[in-house]
């Protein structure tokens, strides 16, 4: 691979599409179905990397498609920020009931996870009157201006675009694994919160002039770093203390994959602001700002989006949703602890791979160099089985939901052949 019609596909695009836009590899996909992807030559693969965690529910899962015909014989498009029509309402019901803790929330309907994130900026600066923003090292929020400005997980993702939107502070993140401060968790006292009273609230920003944090629960492109179990209580705390509002970025964690509908309901803490996209339109463009009542205060043209919430889309979103809740959730608890166990056993068959870690089906493996981990990747590939790298030296499994334990067997047993093979290379 890639085989004659895939090169040909590769070349005419060579031709005509940006060259700002990667290729992990020469995949030129024709079809998909279930966890299955065929590409143009008619190779067949295993997709554990979901479009980036997108295709939540399978690829052309035929609850969805139902639907989305289903709607597409009634209304393409409206406007839903002009008028109204039905399934977005119900949408954003749908999310709001859905939205943890006790308090009303309000749902605003986009395309993608970049602009939830613009959004998001917005409405935090706007409600609080405040214009500084802290995010964090290897978060990855997005490419557009607002949303690359919180991002600091790749040079090669801001270099030559500034200057980006000013009052951006980035801060470590909660990686225990490689501790900014060189300090060891829980004796540390959660240092990379508490300390910011002593450091950066004390140096070059007032906390009465910070309109919120914007923070992934489990940071995806960072590498899958999950932060200890008092981070976000903690983080919670001091927000609260200085009346910052918390923005809690669930676009590649949140809808089921790690277990709880919201990532940030591991830790029993509740955000002030979600943002959610990939998963939610199983393929199909959309995304949601989620703010409690009080924070929507935006007043009627302040914000709106031409496409967003598109009819659709939305349709695809309630269906999507309605798996998730029917078994989806649960399956992805069940058959991502089996996932963690057959790659924590290769693990220790392999000194190469440092960490397996994540919750649900959001995994990784963490090898000892950069170099490895995209050997593996490309490797994997080769023998049928689609994954990505992630952070520095890591590799992400993200499949989508439906995944059984056949199939988890069949991708364990690749991984495991190419293991073999990186081990005598």
């Amino acid at each position: 691979m890639p085989g004659p019609k895939a090169r040909a596909l590769i070349e005419r695009d060579s031709l005509v599409a940006s060259r700002s836009l990667i290729k992990e590899y020469p995949l030129a996909v024709d079809h998909a179905q279930g966890i299955v992807v065929t590409d143009v030559d008619g190779n067949r693969f295993i997709d554990f990397m979901s479009g980036i965690a997108v295709s939540l529910t399978g690829h052309c899962h035929p609850r969805v498609v139902s639907r989305i015909k289903d709607q597409v014989d009634r209304l393409l498009h409206i406007c839903g920020t002009d008028f109204y029509y039905s399934v977005y309402t119900e949408l954003c019901q749908k999310l709001a009931d859905l939205a943890p803790g006790p308090d009303s929330w309000r749902v605003y309907l986009g395309n993608s996870g970049a602009e939830a994130v613009e959004g998001a900026i917005k409405l935090a600066r706007y409600y609080t009157g405040r214009q500084q923003i802290i995010s964090f090292y290897g978060g990855f929020h997005g490419r557009t201006y607002g949303a690359l400005s919180l991002t600091a997980s790749k040079i090669k993702q801001r270099a030559g675009f500034g200057p980006l939107l000013p009052g951006v502070t980035h801060m470590p993140y909660g990686n225990c694994r490689s501790c900014a401060y060189h300090l060891t968790y829980p004796e540390c006292n959660v240092h990379c919160v508490d300390g910011w009273r002593d450091t950066i609230f004390q140096r070059t920003i007032s906390p009465d002039e910070v309109a919120a944090v914007v923070v992934e629960p489990i940071q995806g492109e960072g590498g899958h770093i999950i932060p200890p179990p008092k981070y976000f209580p903690q983080l919670r705390k001091l927000c609260d203390e200085f009346g910052i509002l918390l923005i809690a970025d669930e676009i590649q964690s949140g809808m089921g994959r790690t277990g709880k509908f919201f990532a940030m309901e591991h830790w029993d803490v509740v955000p002030d602001i979600i943002t959610l996209a990939k998963g939610l339109g199983s393929g199909l463009p959309i995304s949601a700002v989620i703010a409690r009542d009080e924070i929507m205060s935006w007043p009627p043209g302040s914000h709106g989006s031409t496409f967003g919430g598109n009819p659709v889309a939305c349709a695809a979103a309630l269906e999507t949703i309605n798996l998730v809740e029917e078994g989806l959730m649960t399956n992805a608890i069940e058959i991502g602890g089996y996932l963690m166990e057959g790659l924590s056993e290769l693990q220790s068959r392999h000194p190469f791979i440092s960490d397996v870690r994540g919750k649900g089906l959001m995994l990784a493996i963490e090898f000892t160099s950069g170099e490895m981990a995209a050997s593996f990747e490309y490797s994997c590939f080769g023998k049928g089985l689609l994954v990505l790298t992630c952070g520095e030296n890591s590799v992400r499994f993200a499949p989508p939901m439906i995944l059984e334990r056949a199939d988890a067997d069949k991708a364990l047993e690749i991984v495991a052949n190419v293991l073999s093979e990186l081990s005598l290379s």
